[in-house]
């Protein structure tokens, strides 16, 4: 294991003293919440330029390492979760628990609503038509990782509102109980930042990074059967997508919408 950095090495100062601290991390068997050693401290152990320091932090906080709170320090970080989510249709609860963790809900509205202009559009319905409405602060292992606000026509499952959602995977239920079967899903993922009252909800500061994932999912014939939006905390989550280049040109490219 390196232990210093090695001045006869191509490799750049920053990338060595990156894999340094990873190692020591390792070695040390540093848990999330440990601080690590400050900037000045780091250009002494290792006798490297503040430059070079502040450059392999800031990879490592990119990646998730780490993280750094101005004022405190730096502290190793909560691994974050590799959710499948944009690749596949598949709801939080099935991502979580295939990664051995533990998802509960805490559903804050649970009702029959009128369905507004962008709700009736994803689930090409007339306006006012009735949905129910499902609001869920999610917990991983039992930290708050996604607000998600999920509509259902309300006669595909007329009989949601007296179900526990506490621990229930609403896909199984939809598909298991009201005999919906989902097969396929359109979904996107955007960049946004936390307001007021998200940042309460998700416990972050006040203008945190989130993901933001929309999806319509449809039904054996072709109709959309439920929609949501989750916003999911940027430190804790990550979204993974598996690609294959083919020879024949893609049914679907990849588009890019600017607002």
């Amino acid at each position: 294991m390196q232990t210093g950095i090695d001045r006869s090495s191509p490799l750049p100062f920053y990338h060595q003293l990156k894999q340094i601290l990873l190692a020591e991390i390792e070695r040390q068997k540093l848990q999330p919440g440990d601080r690590l050693s400050g900037d000045h401290e780091l250009c002494q152990m290792y006798d490297v330029s503040r430059t070079v320091v502040r450059q392999a932090l800031a990879e490592l906080e990119s990646e998730g390492a780490i993280e750094r709170i101005k004022g405190r320090g730096t502290f190793v970080s909560s691994p974050k979760t590799a959710e499948g989510l944009v690749q596949s249709l598949t709801g939080l609860y099935e991502d979580v628990a295939a990664r051995g963790g533990e998802l509960r809900s805490d559903v804050r509205r649970l009702e029959v609503v009128p369905a507004d202009a962008q709700v009736a559009a994803d689930l090409q319905l007339d306006p006012g038509h009735p949905v129910i409405v499902i609001e869920r602060l999610r917990f991983v292992n039992e930290e708050p990782w996604v607000l998600t606000t999920t509509h259902v026509p309300q006669e595909f499952a007329p009989g949601l509102l007296d179900e526990d959602l506490t621990h229930q995977s609403l896909y199984a239920l939809l598909e298991g109980k009201y005999g919906i079967q989902l097969v396929r899903g359109r979904r996107s993922v955007e960049a946004a930042t936390a307001g007021p009252a998200l940042a309460r909800s998700l416990g972050v500061g006040q203008g945190a990074p989130v993901l933001v994932l929309r999806n319509v999912s449809f039904g054996t014939d072709e109709r959309p059967v439920e929609s949501f939006v989750a916003f999911h905390r940027g430190d804790r989550s990550r979204f993974e997508v598996e690609l294959a280049r083919s020879s024949e040109a893609a049914a679907h490219p990849l588009m890019i919408v600017t607002k």
